[in-house]
């Protein structure tokens, strides 16, 4: 690989890296938000929903990064480390098609898959380098 080619794509390791970090951050800021509001009995509108979207948005951010890394052929040191990529953002996902239509119920939903997610986040980082 050319040092020029090298060079570029190692901008896109250090954004998936540093994106890494606002996933967990966001994932969890999402989370906690989200279970206090549950337990206050709160319905949730406005800037609170688009605050638990934040997560799916995030992550399918790093998955673009992490596909755009595979394709200019940098591999994880270790496989779990795409295991736990896409477990995380399934759990995020999931929410979507499996969450009851009670509203608090979803809200609970939402929570909890941020914060498995974040969960998913941390052990992803500890197998990416």
């Amino acid at each position: 690989m050319g040092w020029t080619r090298q060079r570029r794509l190692g901008g896109v390791v250090d954004a998936h890296r540093y994106l890494a970090y606002a996933v967990i951050a966001g994932c969890l800021v999402a989370g906690v938000f989200g279970l206090v509001a549950y337990k206050r009995g709160a319905l949730l509108s406005g800037a609170a929903i688009h605050l638990l979207a934040l997560p799916q948005t995030l992550l399918i951010a790093q998955a673009a990064l992490g596909l755009l890394l595979l394709s200019g052929n940098y591999r994880a040191s270790d496989e779990l480390h795409y295991v736990y990529g896409g477990v995380a953002l399934g759990v995020v996902l999931s929410p979507w098609f499996y969450a009851p239509a009670d509203p608090r119920r979803r809200l609970l939903w939402f929570a909890v898959s941020a914060l498995v997610a974040a969960a998913l986040g941390v052990r992803g980082t500890m197998t990416g380098a």
